[in-house]
């Protein structure tokens, strides 16, 4: 039982006593369960005399008997005083000595009580975009250029962009080529970025088998500080030049992926593509309701969470490039946001008794799989990680509560234009 308490804010500290008797019986309680399962030479199991256990596990029993004893006291007083703990408490025991009375000290921090939260006091801007027939159309050229074939061009074709072409090239940085900068039948997607700035545009116009000079100059923050901001030419030949042919946007392509016509499939990309709106919008105002509940709603935050957000914020950046020194400030004022809201949330959602259903599991582990080539890899890694599928568990119990506390709010539309609504859609 605890003697006396010290309570400041949410955070407790308690002293218990524990008397010798009390924890002898325990520890009898806790041999008599080991003397159902141990063998011991000489007799027969569950028949080993107390005694005899006591010599061989009294040491074993007698901590396992404290730590029932003080997890006991430490239930009986949070259900007396209807408080709930915040962490694990943290254990001070002066001294340990069997046969003797035990005094310890328990601190611990509890959980706030979450004030009363008027929701239609609270002031929503939903965003709404019209689906225009530019996004579909784009849509559907895109849908066309998945389909399309490259086929290999004639001798008087110029090079396009969009164009693929095969090409050998190597570098030089004066007269001296350079580690790296040589490849042969190397096939480039003009247009895509994936070279040097200037190298693709100077490959425009150029036909197959023509062998030239481009001069380039490597960007000041390449990767490669030995080419960094130096001039740089490249001899070039080109072998090939394959150009996309889209195919014809009719009922055949529509039908290729699951339509019977244009018309059905151009219904159906306006209807994704409004979802997606729709979607965006909402995670945008999840974002704005999270920045309202973090400035309007007051709450006491256990240290316990706050410190341990820090050192988990503390660690990733030790995993990471350390390019900057470590924030405490910034990181505890951000660890701070996280425990309020999370505790926030994780209250109002219990009491207004928000549930994560087991098809709410499903269609969100289907979502993430499909952004996979192989989509069993993803199930096989979810079936393998309980705590990944606690973490979405945990995302989706937010973001129901979220749209449940929304629903509640006062909310002003507002016309925008459908790049007004990806700019600020991910929720903090």
């Amino acid at each position: 039982m605890f003697k006396k308490e010290k309570i400041k804010d949410l955070h407790y500290s308690v002293n218990g006593f524990l008397s010798s008797d009390e924890i002898q019986v325990a520890a009898d309680e806790i041999l008599t369960e080991y003397g159902k399962k141990v063998t011991m030479p000489g007799f027969r199991k569950g028949h080993i005399p107390l005694a005899t256990l006591r010599q061989k596990y009294g040491t074993s029993a007698y901590g396992e008997a404290v730590d029932k004893l003080m997890n006991k006291d430490m239930t009986d007083y949070a259900t007396e005083k209807n408080i709930r703990l915040a962490g694990a408490p943290k254990a001070d025991i002066e001294k340990f000595e069997s046969g003797k009375d035990l005094e310890y000290n328990l601190e611990f921090d509890i959980l706030p009580t979450l004030p009363a939260i008027d929701l239609d006091k609270f002031n929503l801007t939903k965003k709404v975009a019209k689906v225009e027939e530019s996004e579909v159309k784009k849509s559907l050229e895109n849908l066309q250029k998945s389909r399309s074939q490259a086929e290999k061009q004639g001798p008087d074709y110029k090079a396009q962009n969009g164009d693929v072409v095969v090409i050998d090239f190597k570098g030089f940085i004066g007269t001296e080529a350079f580690p790296g900068g040589e490849a042969k039948k190397h096939h480039l997607i003009l247009g895509s970025g994936s070279f040097i700035p200037g190298f693709e545009e100077k490959l425009i116009g150029h036909k197959m088998g023509e062998k030239f000079d481009i001069n380039i100059k490597f960007p000041k923050d390449y990767h490669a500080e030995n080419l960094a901001g130096k001039d740089a030419r490249f001899e070039i030949e080109i072998h090939e030049i394959r150009h996309h042919i889209l195919p014809e946007l009719n009922d055949e392509l529509a039908a290729s992926v699951g339509f019977e016509t244009v018309a059905l499939l151009t219904d159906h990309i306006r209807k994704i593509l409004g979802e997606q709106y729709d979607l965006a919008a909402q995670k945008e105002m999840r974002n704005e309701l999270l920045d309202i509940l973090n400035d309007k709603v007051k709450l006491d935050l256990p240290e316990c969470l706050v410190n341990q957000e820090v050192e988990l914020a503390k660690n990733e950046f030790e995993r990471g490039d350390k390019s900057e020194n470590f924030d405490e400030k910034k990181e505890r004022k951000d660890a701070e946001r996280r425990v309020k809201l999370g505790l926030i949330l994780a209250e109002w959602g219990n009491q207004n008794k928000i549930e994560v259903t087991n098809a709410d599991m499903q269609k969100a582990i289907w979502a993430e799989a499909a952004r996979y080539p192989d989509p069993n890899q993803v199930f096989e890694f979810y079936n393998k990680n309980p705590n990944a599928v606690s973490m979405i568990r945990g995302m989706l119990f937010e973001q129901k509560t979220l749209d449940a506390m929304i629903e509640q709010t006062k909310i002003k539309e507002k016309n925008v234009k459908p790049e007004d609504l990806f700019k600020q859609a991910e929720v903090k």
